[in-house]
C-alpha cells in the first residue's frame, strides 16, 4: 500500500461527505461513492472505511498506484475517481507517448518513471482538456478545474519531496 493512505486522504477531503445534487448524474453520493456507480450499496450507510476499501479495490489497484511515481499516483487516483479508471490510464498513456490502449503495462509505467515531472504536467493538461469537452462542463467545470489545480499542487509537492510512505 505504498502511498495509498496518503492519497486516499486527499481524495476523501476532495469528495466530502453526503451529497445529493439534483444536477449530478451520479445521484446520491457519499465520500465520492455514487448510487449510480454502486446501486447495490446503501450510500447513506456507507462508512469512511467502506469507501476506502472501494477506492483501493476499484481505483487504486487498476491504476497500479503502488507502481507509479510519487505525485503521479495521486493524480491518477483523482482522475480515476472523477473521470474513470479507463480515462486515467489512457490519459497517462497519451501523456507519456505510449500506445493508448487502456491497458496499463510496463512500457507506460517505465515511461512515467523516466520523467515524472513531464508526465505530471502533460497528464494535467490532457485531463483539463477532457473537462473542457465534457457535456457537464457548464454546470461542474469550475469546480473540476479548481480540484485539478489543488491536486496538481499537492502532486507536484509530492514529486519534489520524493516522500513515499
Amino acid at each position: 500500500m505504498k502511498n495509498f493512505e496518503r492519497c486516499i486522504e486527499i481524495i476523501l477531503a476532495e469528495e466530502g461527505g453526503l451529497v445529493e445534487n439534483p444536477k449530478d448524474p451520479g445521484g446520491l453520493t457519499k465520500y465520492g461513492i455514487s448510487a449510480r456507480a454502486y446501486p447495490h450499496i446503501n450510500i447513506r450507510g456507507l462508512t469512511r472505511d467502506d469507501a476506502k476499501a472501494i477506492y483501493k479495490r476499484d481505483y487504486w489497484t487498476p491504476i497500479k498506484g503502488d507502481e507509479l511515481p510519487d505525485g503521479l499516483d495521486l493524480l491518477l487516483l483523482d482522475c480515476a475517481v472523477n473521470q474513470g479508471t479507463g480515462t486515467a490510464i489512457k490519459l497517462l498513456q497519451e501523456a507519456v507517448k505510449e500506445k493508448t490502449d487502456g491497458v496499463l503495462g510496463v512500457l507506460t509505467l517505465d515511461a512515467a518513471k523516466r520523467n515524472p515531472g513531464r508526465a505530471i504536467a502533460e497528464f494535467c493538461a490532457l485531463r483539463a482538456w477532457r473537462y473542457e469537452i465534457n457535456r457537464n462542463e457548464e454546470t461542474f467545470g469550475k469546480g473540476w478545474f479548481r480540484r485539478l489545480f489543488r491536486v496538481f499542487i499537492l502532486a507536484w509537492a509530492l514529486k519534489q519531496s520524493g516522500v513515499s510512505t
